[in-house]
């Protein structure tokens, strides 16, 4: 559950890891966590108070590497799981250019608050083999995005890199699939990488391609 700052002269990180909370759908029990969680499925319902808290959080952060000298364009955001969705989030309404955002097993949060061009939806749908019931949520998401960007345009178009188990049954492949629909909706530069064999978890080679991720986006001064 963590997310990651990384800074660069050449390359500094900086990990935080979540609070411990109360998650509904763990039945109340106390665990790491950035923000509650009430399904696991599409259209769940999303605690929006929680993961604006968190992102400004995150965002708290990078500021704080700003006001020490570090352009905000040497600095990149990523994390696993609800922490690549958190750094996802909050890395696109960040209102200075990162980097780059990376998502390792990951979602996207607030999706709804996005923009998206909607003449693009049912290509992106198709491009990313998601099933036809998830297409018709799709859609009604989509439907309802409005101009976020209007006061967040700083990375709208900042480079995202995105890796995905083919076995993860936690976070399924079809959420990372959809992730990258969305945001390719408006934001080309956008590249997610299957790991076939991968469960919810990492493998060197998806290691490497973060590392090479960063090298490109954060190259040595």
């Amino acid at each position: 559950m963590s997310s990651l700052i990384l800074s660069g002269a050449h390359c500094i990180t900086s990990g935080i890891y979540s609070p411990t909370r109360a998650v509904t759908l763990n039945f109340g029990m106390q665990m790491p966590a950035w923000y509650d969680l009430y399904g696991l499925t599409p259209n769940a319902e999303e605690d929006e108070e929680g993961i604006n808290e968190s992102a400004m959080i995150l965002h708290s952060m990078i500021d704080a590497e700003v006001d020490s000298g570090i352009p905000s364009e040497r600095i990149m955001v990523g994390g696993f799981s609800m922490g690549g969705a958190l750094a996802l989030y909050a890395g696109l309404i960040y209102d200075k250019p990162l980097a780059g955002i990376i998502g390792l097993s990951s979602f996207l949060v607030q999706r709804t608050k996005l923009p998206g061009k909607l003449a693009h939806i049912s290509e992106c749908i198709a491009e990313n083999y998601l099933r036809p019931s998830k297409e018709l949520l799709f859609l009604s998401s989509a439907q309802k995005m409005h101009a976020l960007f209007q006061n967040h345009t700083a990375n709208k178009s900042v480079q995202i890199f995105m890796g995905h188990g083919g076995q993860d049954f936690l976070v399924p492949l079809s959420f990372g699939q959809m992730t990258e629909a969305y945001i390719k909706a408006f934001n080309p530069n956008i590249r997610m990488k299957v790991y076939p064999r991968m469960a919810h978890s990492s493998c060197p080679e998806e290691l490497v391609d973060a590392k090479e991720f960063i090298a490109q986006r954060l190259p040595p001064i």
